[in-house]
């Protein structure tokens, strides 16, 4: 089963389990934000997008105090993978669980559009059905995902390939005006050191489906719940 974490203004929740169970067939279920831990034999965690606790303060540093977050922290520590999805990302980075932290867009303006990704590394296991170098669309909505770390850290996310994802043009070229919001290094995934943490601002749950623009999200998903199933067969 996969944990789909629900805080007051979570509105990418449902978006993600009917991406997770209706097209990709895995046992995904929404947990509020209020109980103190993961359903047993939870198999891994993904905090979705919206407006958690209305963005106030920062977006994320709210949510990160949420009860559930204690145990997400444990699983994540014991190697369960999490994936955390634009405010996800937020939350994750908010709580330790990633490094930097997402700023307000370079324009202070809300974009939304399909973004145009390059795959930096795929060392993590989310990235397993992913090449470097391709070059993948999938949909961005956000007022703050403008990633920023200091320089050491960034320096680090490089040496460590821990940078999955970058906003790119369609032949691949990183460049600023495929940046859409000003993230450092054009950086729009990275994965914790051990790889089973994964945040990114784009959303995968939208590109799961050729109705809808386009499947590359899917493969991020699929291979978390490989990753996952992994996982719970070998514990």
């Amino acid at each position: 089963m996969f944990a789909v974490i629900q805080f007051p203004g979570s509105n990418d929740d449902r978006d993600m389990v009917h991406a997770m169970k209706t097209v990709l067939s895995a046992d995904a279920r929404l947990v509020w934000h209020q109980d103190g831990a993961l359903p047993a034999g939870a198999r891994g965690v993904l905090v979705p997008g919206g407006f958690s606790y209305g963005d106030y303060l920062r977006c994320g540093a709210m949510a990160r105090f949420s009860p559930i977050m204690a145990d997400v922290q444990r699983f994540a520590e014991r190697g369960g993978p999490v994936l955390g999805t634009c405010n996800g990302f937020q939350v994750l980075c908010e709580a330790g669980l990633l490094p930097g932290a997402l700023r307000r867009n370079r324009d202070l303006h809300f974009v939304c559009e399909t973004a145009t990704l390059r795959v930096e590394s795929t060392t993590s296991p989310f990235a397993a059905e992913l090449r470097a170098g391709e070059v993948i669309r999938i949909p961005i909505k956000h007022g703050e995902g403008c990633y920023f770390a200091h320089a050491d850290e960034l320096a680090s996310l490089e040496a460590h390939g821990q940078i999955v994802l970058r906003y790119c043009e369609p032949d691949g070229t990183v460049s600023e005006a495929a940046n859409p919001n000003g993230s450092l290094g054009n950086v729009a995934g990275i994965t914790y050191r051990a790889g089973n943490v994964f945040g990114l601002m784009p959303h995968p749950e939208h590109a799961v489906e050729p109705a809808l623009g386009g499947t590359d999200g899917a493969k991020l998903l699929r291979a978390m719940i490989a990753f996952g199933k992994r996982r719970g067969e070998g514990a």
